[in-house]
Parts: C-alpha cells; structure tokens; sequence
C-alpha cells in the first residue's frame, strides 16, 4: 500500500507523526500571531487576545480569528499526549498491521490540520459551526482505534 509514494506497509512512520502532530497543533498559533502584528508582545503572549481587544484599529473578524486560533491551538495540545500515548501503545503491542498504524497515524495529522482550518477559517460562516465538532470527533475516534487496536493482542 502506497501512498504520495509512502510505502505504508513496510515502513513505520507512524513515530514521525508525533513531532507532525506537534507543529500541526503549533500552526494556528504562528498563524495568530501573525494576525495580531504589533500587537504581539514576546514577553506576554498570553495575553494577545486581551491586548489585541483594545486596538480600535483592528476589526472584529480577525480578534475573532486570534481567538478561534489560539482556542483551536489549546484543543491540540488537551489530545496531543492522548494521541502519542495511543502512537507508542499501537507499537508497543505488535497488534496493529504497519499499514493500518500508519493510516490512522496520518489520517490523525489530518485531521487536525482540517480541524485547525474548519475552527479558524470555516467559522467565519456561523452556519458552518457543525462541521468543527464533526472533524474532532474524527481525531478522537482514530486515537480510540489506536488503543482498541492495540488491545487485540493483549
């Protein structure tokens, strides 16, 4: 089985998805900061939101976007250690095929890359707010196979 010429039954990359899942999670940050410009302040990130809100100049929609990134960067790291803990048990067991490891190992990455764009972009629409939910639940439900999986030899 190949995939964007990844062999994905005779080598393991499903390791190499942790650090992926990592920068994934890390990217609506950068993003966020990049939005808020001048407004970024080194020394308090935290409190970007808070100063960006008092900048009269900026509009509404992008501290809306600022603050759906930093949200959709906290979601990713609440499941991040959930998802490497479910990447070293898959391994660990010897239960789960090479192909379907790496398969949900990169359909996790997926999915949160999706996720971070549904959260930040697609929510500009409030109609579309449905879909987020929907593409997490994605991610959760790959990290429970990943477990259950690895269960099978136990």
């Amino acid at each position: 089985m190949s995939f964007l010429g990844f062999d994905l039954a005779s080598t393991n990359y499903s390791y190499y998805t942790i650090p992926a899942a990592f920068l994934v999670t890390m990217a609506p940050n950068v993003y966020a900061m990049a939005l808020a410009g001048k407004n970024y302040d080194l020394n308090q990130p935290r409190r970007t939101e808070e100063i960006c809100s008092k900048d009269t100049s900026m509009p509404k929609t992008t501290l809306q976007k600022i603050s759906r990134a930093k949200a959709a960067t906290a979601n990713g790291f609440e499941t991040l250690s959930l998802y490497a803990a479910s990447v070293v048990a898959a391994n660990a067991s010897g239960a789960v095929p090479l192909s379907k490891l790496n398969t949900l190992t990169l359909g996790y990455v997926a999915s949160r890359t999706a996720y971070n764009f549904v959260y930040v972009v697609v929510q500009d629409n409030k109609k579309l707010a449905s879909i987020r939910p929907l593409v997490w639940a994605v991610g959760v439900v790959i990290v429970m196979n990943l477990f259950v999986s690895a269960g099978g030899k136990a």
